[in-house]
């Protein structure tokens, strides 16, 4: 099932998913009023265009920008990301997905609006967070989903959320398999502790062994000098920091980075360059 899946929306097997980072939005406390909205788009639409130029498989449109994180965002918040995904729609030659941080509704809702492929967000389990006490509803979520009929939009659950720690650990192969089992995940996606850091080839493993069925994909930390392992056991990988320049989450794409890193992926997958 996995490979077929991949296939189908991404249209090759381990799939490269471009982060597309929204600068801060309106009401977030860093939000550039003298920019405005304009300055977001222009962002955003700069760094879409080197990472559609680069050979990414699909983009992933997320509020990084964001801090400190709402588990509960503002209106302003998805309305700003659907006015400006909207305004792209034209410039997209590569599926999309969407993820607001760290609001499963918001995310369902901005992918109805905007036609998005792929959500991902944490949908399961129960955390001690940077943000307080972090609960989820996956129940609820997936009733959400069914009620605006966006069930065909896959659901890409994170299992080890970035900035928290599950209030009741338990193994993450058990884990990924209850998520698969009991939650319905459609992709299994394993994070590093914090933005950009280097997944655990181990947990990848250990994981992809547990849920052979479900594509399993690198989170975070993905770079040039690591993506060649990650993809011998990964499915896939979303890839943001490592692409930026300098390698610094806040700075824009770097064109450069981002070829240099998917002629490394052409030839890992054993594809033609050009």
């Amino acid at each position: 099932m996995g490979t077929e899946l991949l296939k189908k929306v991404f249209h090759t097997t381990k799939p490269i998913i471009g982060m597309v980072h929204f600068p801060p939005l309106p009401g977030s406390p860093l939000y550039d009023d003298r920019k405005g909205v304009e300055g977001i788009f222009d962002w955003v639409l700069r760094d879409l265009e080197a990472l559609q130029k680069a050979g990414v498989d699909a983009v992933l449109f997320g509020n990084e920008g964001d801090r400190p994180y709402q588990l509960r965002v503002d209106v302003a918040t998805t309305a700003t990301m659907s006015y400006i995904i909207g305004r792209l729609r034209e410039d997209l030659t590569v599926p999309f997905g969407v993820d607001v941080l760290w609001d499963p509704y918001a995310t369902i809702a901005l992918a109805k609006a905007t036609g998005a492929r792929f959500v991902r967000e944490v949908f399961t389990n129960a955390y001690a967070s940077d943000m307080g006490i972090w609960n989820t509803d996956v129940a609820s979520v997936l009733r959400y989903r069914h009620l605006l009929h966006a069930d065909d939009v896959l659901l890409f659950f994170n299992i080890n959320a970035e900035f928290a720690a599950p209030l009741a650990p338990r193994p993450l192969e058990v884990v990924a398999r209850s998520a698969r089992f009991s939650s319905l995940a459609d992709v299994i996606c394993i994070s590093g502790p914090i933005t950009g850091e280097e997944v655990s080839l181990e947990d990848l493993a250990r994981v992809k062994e547990a849920v052979p069925d479900t594509p399993v994909f690198a989170n975070t930390g993905v770079r040039l000098d690591n993506v060649a392992h990650i993809l011998e056991v990964a499915d896939g990988a979303v890839v943001g920091t490592s692409l930026k320049r300098d390698g610094v989450t806040w700075n824009p794409v770097d064109p450069e980075r981002a070829k240099r890193f998917m002629e490394v992926v052409r030839r890992v997958r054993g594809e033609q360059d050009g």
